[in-house]
């Protein structure tokens, strides 16, 4: 059975990122998303819903997080989900969290923290501009494994 583990997010930063270094010197970047969700309600009415999500970045793409991005600023990070598991120590009780291990990101916004989109071709003046990071990172001893090995595209069924 085939097994797919991805996720696309694209939202703003709820605090500013935590980068805290590893005994080995590795780079770990802690930040907090608020994912928007707008929609129409059957009597007309607007409502919105905001997600939350917890996100976790290693290496030299939590440097750069840590280095250019702030509480509010917008960014869009791919990723995978992955289950933490603890006893409290107080309570004895097991607990649980879903968080997104960062894969790759694209700053969003044009630089400056203004967000100005126009119907520019990228590199003209006043387009926005994000500034992509590696999508594949080195790996890490650090570095928590993959759950799998990424599937080439011979592997894929279709």
């Amino acid at each position: 059975m085939a097994n797919l583990n991805k996720v696309f997010l694209m939202g703003n930063l709820t605090r500013d990122p935590e980068v805290s270094y590893t005994p080995k010197g590795t780079a770990v970047a802690k930040l907090g998303l608020a994912v928007n969700r707008r929609w129409t309600a059957e009597n007309g009415e607007q409502k919105e819903e905001v997600t939350f999500v917890d996100v976790e970045a290693w290496g030299r793409q939590a440097e750069t997080i840590g280095q250019y991005m702030s509480k509010g600023k917008p960014i869009f990070i791919e990723g995978r989900l992955k289950l933490d598991s603890w006893e409290d120590k107080e309570t004895h009780q097991k607990r649980s969290k879903m968080k997104v291990v960062l894969e790759g990101f694209q700053f969003l916004g044009a630089p400056g923290g203004k967000t100005e989109f126009k119907d520019t071709p990228p590199g003209d003046e006043g387009a926005p501009r994000g500034r992509p990071a590696n999508r594949r990172p080195a790996p890490s001893q650090d570095a928590p494994p993959a759950d799998d090995a990424p599937a080439s595209d011979d592997n894929i069924p279709f």
